[in-house]
């Protein structure tokens, strides 16, 4: 594997009612990703400006090309629910905090 890819997704308004009912299968795909050639590294949801409310996810993934991630993304029950407005996946380099790079 060894590259990483940052993903910030941003939820349509008014879905946090749709993000709760499907938050539990959602976890389980960014867990179980034997089905794809993914690691999920860091991930969590984002939150409103007063720190409480879910609004979107982020997440850190390793994986050989842009193309495992973005399969991996098209299978996750949140974007097959149309949960986001808007996805983007980034290539990243990993190096403040990244535990193989301690020493």
């Amino acid at each position: 594997m060894g590259q990483f890819f940052a993903v910030f997704a941003t939820d349509h308004p008014d879905s946090l009612a749709l993000r709760q009912r499907l938050r539990p299968s959602h976890q389980a795909h960014l867990r179980g990703t034997d089905a794809h050639r993914v690691v999920v590294r860091l991930g969590g949801p984002t939150l409103d400006d007063a720190g409480l409310a879910m609004n979107g996810t982020l997440l850190v993934i390793e994986a050989g090309s842009l193309s495992e991630v973005e399969s991996f993304i098209q299978d996750d029950p949140y974007v097959q629910a149309g949960l986001f407005s808007s996805i983007q996946i980034r290539p990243w380099h990993w190096s403040l905090g990244n535990p193989e790079l301690r020493g």
